[in-house]
């Protein structure tokens, strides 16, 4: 990975690869209520994608990333078509693109929320895919300094993450705990999308392996019942 990733062109995939996925799901899909998001249906996460893209083209970052920021990006949309959605995420997207590297690194959050939606938005419709994308690299590379921080704060020791292509070393010292795992499981760990029975089932070898959700970012609660994809 370059020091700082092409932010861009990782958006931007991933809005061409979300709008031909909603360009071609039905209405009932698009009324679905996606497990992942039990609150919001496949169009309100579109909704949601295309909004925060409109609130950083118009400066409008007051509360950013709280749930009021993204209700009323989901209230704006309610009614709207779903091509009239996906017409105004492309605008505002096409705007803001070329200036997403000057918003490094805080720009990776963005990506991470995106990616997560997106697969929020495929398990919903059936449709898996992209596992492998830059937004998705870069949304796990934007989280795991997060946890590292979080393991050195409280003494944890090591996780030694080993993924598809290399290994991450979060937190310090001993002990050392072995985690392996595959980016996009990370990815869904982290962010909320598996349970704690699902986390503990991960392959971990150390003392951390009952501390599962050590792996689930602060701001997310993950779910009580299991999430398979």
């Amino acid at each position: 990975m370059s020091e700082v990733p092409d932010y861009e062109s990782a958006y931007r995939d991933l809005r061409v690869r979300v709008t031909e996925l909603l360009r071609d799901a039905g209405s009932d899909e698009l009324e679905r209520f996606a497990p992942a998001t039990p609150q919001w249906r496949v169009r309100d996460i579109a909704a949601h994608l295309g909004g925060v893209c409109d609130d950083i083209a118009h400066g409008n970052m007051d509360g950013v990333g709280s749930n009021p920021w993204t209700d009323a990006q989901v209230a704006k949309r309610a009614d709207w078509p779903i091509e009239q959605l996906l017409d105004d995420w492309a605008e505002h997207s096409t705007a803001i693109e070329s200036s997403l590297h000057a918003l490094h690194p805080a720009i990776g959050q963005m990506l991470a929320d995106a990616v997560t939606h997106e697969h929020d938005i495929r398990g919903a419709l059936a449709s898996p895919g992209a596992r492998d994308s830059e937004a998705l690299v870069i949304g796990v590379d934007w989280s795991l300094p997060i946890i590292s921080a979080r393991l050195v704060r409280e003494g944890s020791g090591t996780l030694r993450i080993e993924h598809e292509v290399g290994v991450e070393e979060l937190g310090e010292g001993e002990p050392v705990t072995r985690l392996r795992a595959d980016r996009f499981e990370l990815a869904r760990a982290m962010t909320g999308r598996r349970s704690r029975a699902q986390m503990e089932a991960m392959d971990w070898d150390g003392p951390l392996d009952r501390s599962a959700l050590v792996l689930a970012l602060d701001v997310f609660t993950p779910p009580a019942a299991d999430l398979i994809e």
